[in-house]
């Protein structure tokens, strides 16, 4: 594959989601704390499993996510995370290959079983997750493929990578290796406890190694300490040639050229689950930034993949990103 090939390469873990609908009660019983993402042991997840509801599966992960929606918007794309040869390593696979981007990592043969993540919606559409990690966290250097790196045009990055040490190696070679044929790095905070655990390191990254951040109003304010989300903007201004931060239903901050663009958020039915509403915003804005779009219009792109995605169950795409586009934005 030639450099710059693909619009954009992601990489981050590869998971299934088993989504079920649950109350607030439930959350409290079950010590999860509301909105929040937390790891998992074997032992956990099989406990969590047990007491859930009726389920629907789903393939996932962050970036994988964001792969899924910019192959729904018709760009072309590629994927790197470690599943293993079982069931649910199936269904990622299929899901992802079938979707349109392309995947080319061999399964693991041994060690533990594909990642999953156990997401609790709660009556409003807020989502709870527990995540066990299973043998994505051992994705290593090993495991790139650096052909496939530097054929994107943008490497898309998810913050989740930091917390397994071979995994934040790994983000580390891919990102040398994208910059060295010239191509941006684009990072998305992932988790606001994600911030809490690596602030110092995800700032480092942020002041001069990522071109493109995404993140949400309590990621961007968990970054620089302050619950003033207008501080938290200008605090990241000039870090990075665009920050774009989402802000839920009053739609999302567009810091790019030195200038600030309000984007409004993009109502598509009702709010059923907002599981995947910023993987779906960044696959919306990623697109219009590989097609040199203006940071608006890219805002604009973002905020229809969000809100399709915020429409059902399960945080990729069920309507085609890109016949919404030619209906809604022309």
């Amino acid at each position: 594959m030639q450099p710059g090939s693909l619009d954009v390469v992601g990489i981050g873990n590869a998971i299934v989601d088993v989504l079920t609908h649950a109350e607030e009660s439930f959350l409290g019983a079950q010590s999860l704390e509301k909105g929040s993402m937390t790891l998992i042991d074997t032992a956990r997840a099989e406990a969590l499993y047990a007491a859930m509801g009726p389920a629907v599966e789903s393939s996932g992960g962050s970036a994988a996510n964001t792969m899924a929606g910019l192959a729904s918007l018709g760009a072309s794309g590629g994927f790197i995370g470690k599943v293993r040869d079982d069931q649910l390593g199936g269904i990622f696979r299929h899901d992802i290959t079938t979707g349109g981007t392309l995947y080319r990592v061999a399964p693991a043969t041994e060690g533990e079983p594909t990642a999953r993540c156990l997401i609790f919606v709660t009556p409003d559409a807020q989502r709870t997750m527990a995540t066990y990690l299973g043998t994505s966290i051992t994705f290593g250097p090993e495991d790139l493929d650096l052909e496939l790196v530097r054929a994107g045009r943008v490497l898309y990055l998810e913050g989740y990578l930091w917390d397994a040490p071979p995994a934040k190696e790994a983000f580390l070679k891919a990102a040398e290796a994208a910059r060295g044929v010239g191509a941006k790095i684009a990072l998305s905070l992932s988790d606001a406890f994600c911030v809490e655990r690596h602030r110092e390191s995800f700032r480092e990254l942020v002041d001069g190694h990522v071109d493109i951040l995404f993140a949400n109003e309590t990621e961007i304010r968990a970054l620089y300490e302050t619950d003033d989300f207008d501080a938290a903007a200008a605090a990241v201004r000039g870090h990075c040639e665009v920050a774009a931060l989402t802000r839920s239903e009053r739609g999302s901050l567009v810091l790019a050229d030195g200038e600030a663009h309000p984007v409004d958020a993009m109502s598509l039915g009702p709010l059923v689950d907002s599981t995947g509403a910023g993987d779906a915003y960044a696959a919306g804005f990623l697109y219009g930034y590989s097609r040199k779009l203006d940071p608006a219009t890219c805002g604009r792109y973002g905020s229809l993949a969000a809100g399709e995605v915020i429409t059902h169950m399960g945080p990729r795409p069920e309507r085609s990103l890109a016949e919404l586009a030619r209906d809604r934005l022309g």
